[in-house]
């Protein structure tokens, strides 16, 4: 008798793992905003959702979410690093420039490019 999982159909990835993907192919240097990664996955309205699966990361380290920023560049995510400084720290340790409180996305802004059906959600 056969497995009943043998012939099941291939789930597709979580939403979370998706914007994992996507933020730990930012190159160092470089920021994106949550809305991108929301286009990116074919959810274009769904910055908030991005919000909330980076919010839900436990491993800062191998994945880079101090590099996703809010649509005007602002660090809007960083009251959850361990200090408040911490996120604009990281970004200026990788040569990122500020202008104010807001990074300075003219010169490192990077948009991640549209995945293949695999990684699209929609």
């Amino acid at each position: 008798m056969d497995d009943i999982f043998t012939h099941a159909p291939k789930l597709p990835k979580d939403f979370h793992d998706r914007v994992y993907e996507v933020v730990c192919q930012i190159p160092f240097g470089k920021v994106t905003t949550y809305g991108h990664i929301a286009q990116a996955l074919g959810l274009r309205s769904s910055a908030r959702m991005v919000g909330y699966a980076l919010n839900a990361v436990t491993d800062r380290v191998k994945i880079p979410c101090h590099r996703v920023l809010n649509r005007n560049g602002e660090l809007t995510g960083k009251m959850h690093f361990e200090t408040p400084t911490l996120m604009r720290e990281l970004l200026e340790g990788e040569g990122v420039e500020f202008q104010g409180d807001a990074v300075n996305l003219r010169k490192h802004l990077w948009i991640p490019p549209m995945p293949d059906d695999d990684m699209r959600l929609f």
